[in-house]
Formats: C-alpha cells, structure tokens, sequence
C-alpha cells in the first residue's frame, strides 16, 4: 500500500458534486481489476473480498467473460422484446436445467426487477384465488423498488417510502412456527431469502426451508425464494435451495449470474410459470443480449473449472481459518461457501473495514456488528490464507480506533 491519494480524492469530490448523495461518497475510486486483484485510482492495490457484492463471480477481467461480451457486443448488442435472439433463448435453457427443468423464465435487469416480476405474479395468483396478503421476513431485503420495498423487513429503509399499497405481514426470519401461524389459505405468497444477506448474512436453522416448502405445500401459498445473493455458486451449490433439496415455487436471481453485467431473472416452476398472460410484465432491456452472452459465459466456467467445488473448498479454509482466530473483538463466523460473515462482539464493523482497507483487503462493514467476506468464486486457497493471516492485526488496529 502507498498513502498516495491526489487522485482518489479527486475523483471522490467529482463524485459528490455530480451525484445525488444517496450513496454517500464511496472511500475508492477503483480503476481496474484482474482475478481477485483491484488498483484504485492511486495505483494501491487490494484483495477483493466483497466482488462488488458478490456480483463478480468471475473476479475481474476474466478472459471467457471479456471474450464472450466483446463478441455480443460486436454483433447485436440490443433487441428490446419485440424481437427474440439466441442467446436469451440458451440462457433460459439453462437457467431451467440447473434448477430442475419444468417451469418459465423472465430475463430482468437486476435482482430488485426480478423481485418485481415475482410480486406480480403473486398479486395475479393472489386475486385469482381471493389471496389478499404476502408474508415476507423481518429483517429481510429483496430491493428498494417501491414493490420490492414493500417486501422489505427493515424498517429503516422502508418506513420512510410508505404507506404501501400491499398487505405484507412480517415474521420473525427462521421461525417455522411463526411462519405457520401467519399463512394461511388466504396468503398469496411466502417471500424469503435463503440466508438474509443484507442482514449480516444470517442463515436460519436446518431444515427451515423444509418447514417453508411443507407450510406453503399445505396452505396453497407461493413459496418465493430470493436468491439474488445465495445463487449461481456463492453457497457452493448453483442455487441455495439446492442444500435441503426443497424447491420454490418462484426462484429470483441476479448479482453474481452476469458476473458484473447488468442482469436478473425470475424462474417460475410449474403452475406459477404459466400465471402471466400476454402483456402482464415486460422490460425494453430485459434479457438484453450482451447480458445474456455473458451470464452463458459464467455459467459456462463455473462448470468447467469446477467453481462450486472450489467455492466449498476454498469458503471451509477461509471459515476455519477466521473460527480459530482468537481475538476479543472475533465472536466468530457464519454463512456457506464463499459468503461469510466474520461476526463482531461490538459495534465496530465500519472501523473493521477500514483497517482492513489499509492492509490491502476489501470487505463490507454490512451490519455494525458484521462484516460481509463475498469474493470472486475464484479466489483462491492461498489468498484465503494471506486475508485470514491479516485478520488479527485488522481487528486489532479497528480495535484502537474505535476506542478513540
């Protein structure tokens, strides 16, 4: 590391002039990327931990992912879905293949767009079958879309944006006998996340989402699994669902299928996929070609190279080696594959991160008493190693600075 700054610092006033201040301004300014590798605008160096919230599935600058995007883009670049091309048409395939066959997709932009696609159709289910609320988790995130937010169970974000026009009855996340008592044969929906990402990738306790499958099962309700984060390798498997072996009936997707394009999708199995009729969603953009190719491209590598393999290997070296870490301010580690969390026994997430920024690491302060580690599906035994080598020292110099 160097402590050259002049043209982050920069970039970051450019930045707070130009944009609405939603964000807050971000502490880097990153200009390129290679495998797990970033250089900021300085020229310093840094492991990727976070692959742009578990988007870069791939890391950065791989070459079937550059290969595959770079030819799309040459040839056909747009069609709007007034028009059909290949590469939408393999990615569906594929997508269904995967996930067991029998059901329709919906190609999206994003995972909150997905999620949209997904609430709709519960809407069509629900008024269909006089069905007038979902459930959702508290503590949840499936996006900030006025629809998605409505399924949000953070009531910082969503509180200020209501009233909402749907019921949605939150419970607490993991409780099955909660979640009994809130469905009945009048819910349209069960919205869920495999593991709460944005809540400090907390996962519930086994067998949960059995409990979920044999409730909704019982009731008639749409079990929804959100998997804009668990999906297409993160957890070791190509979908979280897939560890139980109890499938939704809607399965939504994005973040880490475009290995950093722009990209989501909602599969609907069975019955569900035949809900919308001509006309009842759509999107200019949706399943847009380079996209397509380059989600192809990921789900192509990932089985070549054996990534869901590497994921479990690599994500057991990485929780094993954070586990036996002894250190106060380490309660210890949570989550599957290669999304984790080191878990805090304070409220010192943000210091964390920053002193882990310093040592040439980027990880995500996700939860003030939680840091989210989510990187490439590539990352390797030894970079594993070199972060949790690191992590002693990062803790204590976050230890000292929060006591200032």
């Amino acid at each position: 590391m160097t402590n050259a700054t002049k043209a982050n610092d920069e970039l970051r006033k450019r930045y707070e002039a130009a944009f609405m201040p939603n964000y807050g301004v971000p502490p880097l300014a990153l200009a390129r990327g290679e495998g797990c590798a970033v250089w900021d605008a300085d020229g310093n160096e840094y492991l990727d931990l976070i692959a742009g919230i578990a988007v870069s599935s791939l890391g950065h600058g791989h070459p079937a992912l550059a290969a595959a995007v770079s030819a799309q883009a040459a040839g056909l670049a747009h069609t709007s879905n007034l028009f059909l091309h290949e590469p939408e048409v393999l990615l569906a395939e594929r997508l269904l293949g995967l996930a067991g066959g029998g059901g329709r997709v919906f190609l999206a932009n994003s995972g909150t767009e997905a999620n949209e696609c997904a609430l709709k159709l519960a809407v069509k289910y629900g008024k269909a079958g006089g069905r007038p609320y979902v459930v959702a988790a508290e503590n949840g995130f499936h996006g900030r879309t006025m629809g998605a937010l409505s399924l949000t169970g953070k009531a910082s974000i969503r509180e200020p944006f209501g009233p909402f026009a749907l019921d949605v009855r939150f419970v607490p996340y993991g409780d099955a006998g909660a979640l009994k008592a809130a469905v009945t044969e009048e819910c349209a929906a069960v919205f869920l996340e495999p593991t709460q990402g944005e809540a400090g990738v907390v996962p519930p306790e086994d067998g949960y989402f059995t409990a979920v499958r044999e409730i909704c099962d019982a009731t008639g309700a749409l079990f929804v699994a959100d998997e804009i984060q668990s999906a297409i390798g993160r957890t070791g498997a190509w979908f979280a669902f897939q560890h139980e072996g109890r499938r939704p009936d809607v399965l939504t997707l994005a973040k880490g299928l475009g290995g950093g394009l722009p990209i989501g999708a909602c599969v609907a199995f069975g019955a569900a996929g035949t809900i919308f009729a001509k006309g009842d969603h759509g999107s200019t953009f949706g399943g847009n070609p380079v996209s397509a190719a380059a989600a192809l491209a990921v789900l192509t590598t990932i089985e070549d190279d054996g990534l869901l393999d590497h994921a479990r290997e690599v994500g057991r070296i990485l929780a094993d080696g954070l586990a036996a870490i002894d250190h106060p301010l380490l309660a210890g580690v949570r989550g599957r594959g290669l999304w984790r969390a080191a878990v805090l026994t304070e409220a010192a997430a943000p210091a964390v991160e920053a002193a882990a920024r310093d040592a040439g690491f980027l990880v995500n302060a996700v939860q003030p008493d939680a840091i989210r580690i989510a990187p490439p599906l590539v990352l390797t035994a030894a970079q594993a190693r070199s972060f949790v080598d690191a992590f002693p020292s990062i803790l204590t110099a976050a230890a000292k600075e929060a006591a200032r």
